[in-house]
């Protein structure tokens, strides 16, 4: 056993070795790279004990530059942009970190927060492990700012992603979990942009960031509301300098939400699901975004005070039998195949659990499923509103663009 663990030790060593003396030889850092850099990693050395910024945070003094405006924001709450004289921007995360965009050609300013990352911009050679964040920049028509990705070609369902992978203009660098440390060295990336789980893997976090790659990291999963998470398309368009093309955007997919907002509640009850490969059934928290959506789109959920004790997770697993005394009787059933494979037709669904056929909703045929694309559409989430909103008033299905009946 002892000489396992040796064994193991020396292969992180030499991996570790082998990455910084790459890093060190790479001639493709300019010198402006390298100050921010090192400055990102004096300032991680100084903030191992500093609290992540909170929504109560004063908002950020730049010194040389003052404060213009404060991006406003109809629905998210993960998140402030601040705009500065000469370009400077501050885009901070709550309950994460906070970034300092310095724009090309301009000096990073001194006495930075000690909690500040550095972003120098233009940011166009980035590592995309947050498959969420790809539809934004496909809205922004910044895909092209996406060297990396952490997901290759077969589990894109966003066709510009799928064809820039295809023809080589983005490469695939490894999952969040097992990224190519080298390829990311080589291809020169500027920043790092992780989901949350890259939480559950921090020994992998630190590695990029020893490497000199900032790490951003998307916790648009928390927002309450669904067009919360659609609206971190303004934090990314203040990224990429598109503050313009996020506003028309997005403003466009608020629509929905105005078409709706008189629209009486059908009270009709909604489940969305899916089924575990150990018989369990997951389904959402009472207070996430999907069964926001369902209320906007003039449903109950049918859920109402459900909760996960457990984790921060949105998902809830339940046994079949929880689900059925909850459910049974629920009068439209959605099957969340962006989890699971779809199901097409009632009998696959009966082939999961012959409890099914008791269900009100499949004896009324008001059983439907979402596409695989669902969880990568972030950028039209309002779309999938419109959806359910016909489905429950039984409008032309012609129209729908992520939910289909099963049959």
């Amino acid at each position: 056993m002892k000489n396992v663990r040796c064994i193991r030790g020396i292969s992180v060593l030499v991996l570790v070795v082998f990455l910084m003396t790459v890093l060190t030889g790479c001639k493709d850092m300019n010198s402006r790279d390298e100050d921010v850099a090192k400055i990102n990693k004096m300032k991680k050395q100084e903030t191992e004990s500093v609290d992540k910024p909170g929504k109560k945070d004063a908002v950020p003094e730049i010194e040389g530059v003052y404060l213009e405006k404060q991006l406003e924001l109809t629905y998210a709450d993960g998140f402030d942009v601040y705009y500065y004289s000469e370009g400077y921007k501050v885009v901070r995360v709550y309950d994460s970190a906070q970034y300092l965009l310095v724009p090309e050609g301009k000096e990073i300013p001194e006495n930075l927060d000690s909690d500040m990352i550095v972003l120098q911009m233009p940011l166009n050679q980035i590592y995309l492990a947050a498959t969420s964040a790809m539809a934004l920049f496909d809205a922004l028509n910044a895909v092209d700012a996406i060297r990396l990705s952490g997901t290759d070609v077969d589990g894109w369902y966003i066709e510009e992603a799928v064809a820039a992978m295809e023809e080589g203009e983005i490469l695939y660098a490894g999952k969040y979990s097992e990224p190519d440390y080298e390829r990311l060295i080589d291809e020169g990336c500027d920043l790092a942009v992780e989901s949350t789980m890259i939480l559950h893997t921090p020994k992998v976090q630190e590695m990029i960031e020893e490497l000199g790659i900032p790490v951003f990291i998307d916790r648009s999963s928390y927002e309450k509301h669904p067009l919360g998470r659609t609206e971190w398309i303004k934090l990314y368009g203040a990224m990429l300098e598109r503050d313009e093309e996020a506003e028309i955007f997005f403003d466009e997919q608020s629509k929905v939400i105005e078409e709706l907002k008189d629209f009486k509640n059908t009270e009709k009850t909604v489940v969305f699901f899916y089924l575990n490969t150990d018989g369990s059934v997951v389904v959402r928290k009472s207070d996430d975004y999907i069964p926001a959506m369902i209320e906007i789109a003039g449903g109950r959920y049918i859920f109402k005070d459900l909760e996960n004790a457990e984790s921060k997770s949105a998902s809830v697993k339940l046994t079949m039998e929880e689900f059925y005394a909850a459910a049974v009787d629920a009068d439209y059933l959605i099957y969340n195949s962006a989890i699971d494979n779809p199901v097409d037709t009632l009998d696959e669904l009966l082939g999961k659990s012959e409890l099914f056929a008791e269900f009100r909703a499949v004896e009324g045929g008001n059983v439907w499923c979402t596409g695989k694309y669902l969880y990568q559409a972030t950028d039209i989430v309002g779309n999938l509103i419109r959806d359910i909103h016909l489905m429950l008033t039984d409008g032309d299905e012609s129209g729908m663009e992520f939910l289909y009946r099963v049959k």
